[in-house]
C-alpha cells in the first residue's frame, strides 16, 4: 500500500511545520506531495528541499527566481485538487482558506481543517459541496477533534452537549481598565499555546473561541444552545461531550497541535507515535474551570450571536475580526477596538443577502471595508 499522499496549505505557518514534522515521524505512512505558503520563500524552499514534493506553490512571489513554482491564490486550489492528493491539510489563515476547502471537499478529497474560517464563512455551502463531491471533513482544531474523538460512531441524537474549553488567553485575570490598555506584545503572549499572530490574538480577544463555536455547529450538527464555552486555564482537557443519559466524556493531553494532526491523518485509525510528553496525570493536576467573563470579552457574545442570526453574520463577524486584527497588530487600533470593530459591522451589514458563496463573499469583503473606514 502506497503512503497516501498530503498536500499542505499554509506549510510555513505553526500548523504547516507541525504538520511536516508528524509526516518525518511516519515516512512509511505519508508523503508530501504539495506545499503551499503565502509568501515565506525561504522557508518554503527549506521545506520543499527536504520533502521534495511534486508541486510548490506561493501566493505571493517575491523570493527565489530560479525556483519553478506556481504563483498567485490559484496555487492553493492547483494542489488542493491534484489526482495524487489523498489528504489536503488546510493550514491557511482566515477567509484565504475558503476556496481551497470548496475545490478539495468537490474533488473527493479528506480535508484535514486547521482553517475553521472555511466553515465559518461557508459553513452551509461547504456542507454541500463535502456531499456533492464526496469529500470529507476531519477537523485539526484540538477542540473539535477532542469531539470527534469522543462522540466516535454515536448518532447525533445521543448528543446533549458539546462543551469547548478555552485557556482564557493572556488576559484572563486582567480587569477591563488592564486590559483597555493591553500591547500588542500583550496580547502575543499566550501562557500555553504556541501559535500565528491572528489566531493568538483571537485567543487573546476570545474571537477564535467564536470561530470554533460555529465551526462546531457545522461540524457536529448540534444547535448553538447545546453548545457551550469553559475557561480551562491548564489546557489539558479539550472539550467535552455530554450525552444524552448524562454521561460525560473528555479528550485530555498535554497542549500540541501534533496529536489532532496525527489523527486528522489517520482517522479513524491510530498509528504508534512518540509524543514529546506522555500524558502524567499528577503533573497535569490540578485542572480547573471558570465560567467566561463576557462583559470583558465581547467578542465571544458578537461571534456567537453572528453564528445564531445565520445568513451573512458569520462572513462578517470574520472579516471585520481580520481586518481589525490586522489594524491592531499594525498598531493602527487599540484592543478594544477589536470587538468595537466587529459590533459596528454586524449592525451595519448582517442584512446582505446570503444566496451564494458569492454573497458570502462580498459581505466578507464589505465587512473588512467597513472596519477599515472606521478608523480611517
Amino acid at each position: 500500500m502506497r503512503p497516501r499522499g498530503i498536500a499542505i496549505l499554509g506549510s510555513t505557518g505553526s500548523i504547516g511545520t507541525a504538520t511536516l514534522r508528524v509526516i518525518a515521524r511516519h515516512a512509511d505512512e505519508f508523503r508530501v506531495v504539495a506545499l503551499t505558503a503565502f509568501g515565506n520563500a525561504t522557508l518554503l524552499g527549506e521545506q520543499a528541499d527536504s520533502t521534495d514534493p511534486r508541486y510548490v506553490g506561493i501566493v505571493t512571489p517575491g523570493g527565489d527566481a530560479d525556483r519553478a513554482w506556481a504563483t498567485g491564490a490559484e496555487c492553493l486550489i492547483e494542489a488542493a485538487t491534484r489526482p495524487d492528493v489523498d489528504v489536503v491539510v488546510n493550514a491557511v489563515v482566515g477567509a484565504a482558506g475558503l476556496q481551497a476547502t470548496l475545490a478539495a471537499l468537490r474533488a473527493g478529497k479528506r480535508v484535514a481543517l486547521a482553517n475553521k474560517e472555511s466553515l465559518v464563512i461557508g459553513g452551509e455551502f461547504v456542507l454541500r459541496a463535502c456531499h456533492e463531491g464526496g469529500g470529507e471533513i476531519v477537523p485539526v482544531d484540538s477542540e473539535h477533534s477532542a469531539i470527534m474523538q469522543c462522540i466516535g460512531a454515536r448518532p447525533e441524537s445521543e448528543i446533549s452537549r458539546l462543551i469547548l474549553t478555552a485557556s482564557g488567553g493572556p488576559f484572563r485575570e486582567w480587569d477591563a481598565e488592564r486590559i483597555a490598555q493591553a500591547t500588542v506584545q500583550d496580547a502575543l503572549n499566550h501562557p500555553t499555546w504556541t501559535m500565528g499572530r491572528k489566531i493568538t490574538v483571537d485567543s487573546a480577544t476570545l474571537a477564535n473561541k467564536a470561530l470554533e463555536v460555529i465551526e462546531a455547529h457545522y461540524l457536529f450538527d448540534v444547535p448553538y444552545d447545546r453548545i457551550d464555552v469553559v475557561v480551562h486555564p491548564q489546557s489539558i482537557i479539550h472539550s467535552f461531550v455530554e450525552f444524552v443519559d448524562g454521561s460525560v466524556l473528555a479528550q485530555l493531553g498535554f497542549p500540541t497541535m501534533e496529536l489532532p494532526i496525527l489523527y486528522a491523518l489517520t482517522h479513524p485509525g491510530r498509528v504508534a507515535d512518540a509524543p514529546a510528553r506522555r500524558f502524567d496525570p499528577a503533573a497535569a493536576s490540578p485542572l480547573t474551570f471558570e465560567p467566561v467573563d463576557v462583559e470583558r470579552f465581547p467578542s465571544l457574545a458578537l461571534g456567537i450571536q453572528a453564528g445564531r442570526s445565520g445568513g451573512v453574520a458569520p462572513a462578517v463577524f470574520n472579516g471585520a475580526n481580520e481586518q481589525a486584527v490586522c489594524l491592531f497588530l499594525a498598531g493602527a487600533i487599540g484592543f478594544p477596538d477589536v470587538p468595537r470593530a466587529i459590533e459596528s459591522a454586524l449592525a451595519a451589514l448582517s442584512g446582505l443577502p446570503a444566496e451564494s458563496i458569492d454573497d458570502v463573499a462580498a459581505a466578507d469583503g464589505a465587512a473588512r471595508a467597513h472596519v477599515v473606514e472606521l478608523f480611517r
